[in-house]
């Protein structure tokens, strides 16, 4: 299939890509030294990128030696750290890829989820080698992989719950991490000691004043909303919100982010402010990806009596780093937020 491809592409320049036959494609357009459709390919690959692919494209970018899709897959596994891992593409990569990627300093995910991934990548290996599913199998294939996870980064409940029982360490290994955790005189591990930097949020502003007056503005269970886009695709983790302007107050929250009227990624929790006009990061269970050129709708819902500060002077356009965030007004706000002022002050993100 890939083939007729190519050739339909050199006899008649029309290119006709499809999800299936994509990476095979990009093999042959390699093989026989036709980059435009090679370019092609990889275009595809990107836009069609996203956290449940990019472990395995992450691996074939490598072979294919193709440094600007390598880059962005690890973007994507990156800031969606804990998704990649836990989609079942982790579990069809090649060894080295599971080196590599068990090694970032970068992944944004707890040392609980990485060792789940990277049992169940050894569970899968096994199957492809055609070995029983054991624990002494699993620690075989993973080899020196196993020795990358950051098991003593995690809490000690996280450790007791899942690696302790896990049968995959030996009872040797298992004792002296728990020593490690708690005794004053802590034995030597062969395990890295350090937590992973992980990344960074950043925090899109786009008021330059916050003010409350005496008899403004309340969140009243009411729909808070604006609209954005940006200029390069980046990954939103949060909401920064306005708290109480009379003292310490306790809201339920409920954030959400659409487009085009359809919900990407929803929270409902509950927050406490103090009364200072600080802002509150409010988080998505996991960041979402937000392409360029395109407009989103970032929405908060809010309960709770106390009357709450709101911004001014709002800006349509803000510069972050390399990133230009545009505002425009939502037709879903109810509460009065808009460009000029209002709630929702802030975007918190990956970049």
């Amino acid at each position: 299939a890939a083939f007729l491809i190519l050739l339909k592409y050199m006899y008649s320049d029309e290119i006709d890509l499809e999800a299936d036959t994509v990476l095979a494609t990009l093999y042959a357009a390699k093989k026989y030294i036709v980059p435009a459709l090679a370019k092609a390919c990889v275009n595809f690959l990107e836009t069609s990128l996203e956290a449940k692919n990019a472990c395995v494209l992450l691996s074939q970018s490598r072979l294919f030696e193709e440094p600007e899709l390598t880059q962005r897959c690890w973007e994507v596994i990156d800031a969606q750290a804990e998704m990649a891992l836990r989609s079942e593409g982790f579990c069809e990569i090649d060894w080295q890829t599971l080196e590599i990627i068990v090694t970032r300093e970068a992944l944004n995910a707890k040392e609980a989820v990485v060792f789940e991934a990277v049992l169940n990548w050894a569970e899968a290996e096994c199957k492809r080698q055609g070995l029983p599913v054991t624990a002494r199998n699993k620690r075989h294939v993973l080899g020196p992989a196993l020795y990358l996870v950051r098991i003593p980064t995690m809490s000690l409940e996280e450790f007791a719950n899942g690696a302790a029982q896990s049968d995959v360490l030996t009872l040797e290994e298992t004792h002296s991490i728990f020593l490690w955790y708690t005794a004053a005189n802590k034995p030597p591990l062969s395990f890295p000691l350090t937590k992973r930097k992980g990344l960074a949020p950043q925090r899109c502003h786009r008021f330059q004043s916050s003010a409350y007056r005496s008899n403004q503005w309340r969140y009243r269970g009411r729909c808070d909303s604006i609209q954005f886009a940006v200029d390069r695709r980046v990954f939103v983790a949060g909401l920064g919100l306005y708290g109480s302007s009379a003292g310490k107050a306790e809201y339920s929250v409920k954030i959400e982010l659409k487009r085009l009227g359809l919900v990407l990624a929803q929270k409902r929790t509950r927050f406490v402010s103090d009364g200072s006009s600080s802002t509150f990061p409010v988080w998505f269970e996991h960041p979402v990806q937000v392409e360029q050129d395109t407009f989103y709708t970032a929405s908060a819902v809010l309960d709770g009596s106390e009357l709450s500060y709101f911004g001014q002077e709002g800006m349509t356009e803000v510069q972050c780093g390399k990133v230009t965030f545009q505002f425009q007004c939502s037709s879903d706000s109810t509460n009065g937020t808009g460009v000029q002022g209002g709630q929702i002050p802030e975007l918190i993100f990956y970049a």
